[in-house]
């Protein structure tokens, strides 16, 4: 008995640990299985399975597309012709001493502005004040002798008229007083240098504009051959904004600036988001650089308020023309692919047409001349384009009804 026992032990315990199995896979499977309807009509479901719920984008699809549109108008455009420049003074002057001496005193602050005969510095005029003494000293003894010599030549005359006197001596005196009015003259001359010299001891700004850094401190000797000057002024009212743009508008700038016109420029910062100032261009280069196959314009500001500053980089914009009524629509509506520009008009019936359209320039941030494609009357497309196609149904919709439908609360 014992043994049969355990000869059939291990048989029962694999049919047990097999009907543990069985329940656990059943469990899964009912754990697992989805309880819901799968059938067509089960809880209520619509034929189609996944399209259960009909939300708003099966409705969108059978109805027309809701868009914003703009209408093609007609405007005046500017055309713009853009270059980066550099700001330079319209005048840079090295203040140096014209005559040789100490710089007794400095009459300017580095920085300040200055005036145009301002009395910038003084150099030492008591060499000078000496010389100018000494030659109107020579003046009056020529002078004095000149007067004795004209009346011994008065006295020869009459005295030659009596045949009392011989003809060598009467050319003698008036040889003479030639000579002492030659002298007079060049004593004069003198006399102008050396009041010239004691004005120029006086160092003076010859152009209005911006002091630089002091070169020379006073107590030093200057020198009328010095290179490097007490002082350089920079003229910046005005102020000159030098540019290139390429060859191939020359012609146009050619038409205008070489006939006395000028062509309105406007000069904006670095970014290009700040206008700095409001100018004109009127002069040209007369050759073209070679290496760059550009040509060399410069521009002049009026620079009131110095927002303009020497040496600064500039973005310019140089109005060339104007587009007389020209064909414009709003920005918005221009959209770009691999086959170029294009726009969705919207048709009488209120579908979109595709059109193609050849733009030209921008007339300001929100508005686009088109040259060919669209003509004015017409309306376009400029929001919902995404949700189109060619022939697509829409229907035009302002921007305040769009923002009551966002308002209203969404169907529970």
């Amino acid at each position: 008995m014992t043994l049969s026992t355990a000869k059939t032990s291990p048989s029962l315990r694999k049919k047990i640990l097999l009907l543990i199995l069985v329940i656990i896979v059943a469990l899964l499977i009912w754990r697992f299985w989805p309880h819901g309807s799968a059938g067509p009509q089960g809880a209520g479901g619509p034929p189609g399975g996944g399209r259960a719920h009909g939300g708003p984008g099966g409705m969108m699809m059978s109805g027309p597309t809701p868009v914003h549109a703009g209408e093609v108008t007609t405007a005046d455009v500017p055309v713009y012709l853009t270059a980066l420049g550099t700001v330079i003074p319209n005048a840079t002057v090295t203040v140096t001493s014209r005559v040789d001496g100490q710089l007794m005193k400095v009459y300017f602050t580095e920085g300040q502005k200055v005036e145009a005969g301002q009395l910038l510095a003084q150099i030492d005029p008591r060499s000078y004040q000496a010389t100018l003494a000494q030659y109107q000293g020579d003046l009056n003894q020529n002078q004095a002798q000149l007067k004795s010599a004209e009346l011994t030549l008065s006295r020869y005359r009459k005295l030659f008229a009596q045949d009392s006197l011989s003809r060598q001596d009467l050319d003698t005196q008036i040889a003479t007083v030639g000579q002492y009015r030659g002298a007079i003259k060049a004593e004069q001359a003198q006399i102008d240098a050396a009041k010239l010299n004691i004005d120029f001891a006086r160092v003076t700004s010859p152009i209005s504009g911006r002091a630089g850094l002091r070169l020379v401190d006073a107590g030093n000797m200057v020198h009328s051959t010095d290179t490097t000057g007490i002082v350089t002024i920079t003229q910046t009212q005005p102020a000159a904004v030098t540019f290139s743009v390429p060859q191939s508008n020359i012609s146009t700038l050619v038409r205008a600036l070489h006939n006395g016109q000028s062509l309105p420029a406007t000069a904006f910062d670095q970014d290009g988001s700040k206008e700095l100032a409001q100018g004109r261009v009127q002069f040209i280069s007369n050759q073209i650089d070679t290496s760059t196959g550009t040509v060399e314009l410069k521009a002049l500001f009026d620079n009131q308020d110095e927002a303009l500053y020497p040496n600064q980089f500039v973005n310019l914009r140089l109005q060339t023309g104007t587009l007389n009524q020209a064909t414009v629509i709003p920005a918005q509506a221009l959209q770009l692919s691999s086959d170029g520009s294009f726009v969705y008009v919207i048709n009488k019936d209120q579908t979109v047409s595709r059109k193609a359209v050849k733009t030209g320039p921008a007339l300001g941030d929100t508005q686009q001349s088109i040259l060919e494609g669209v003509t004015a009357g017409e309306q376009v497309v400029t929001e919902g384009i995404d949700r189109l196609s060619d022939g697509s149904k829409v229907s035009v919709v302002t921007a305040s009804e769009t923002k009551a439908a966002s308002g209203k609360p969404k169907a529970q």
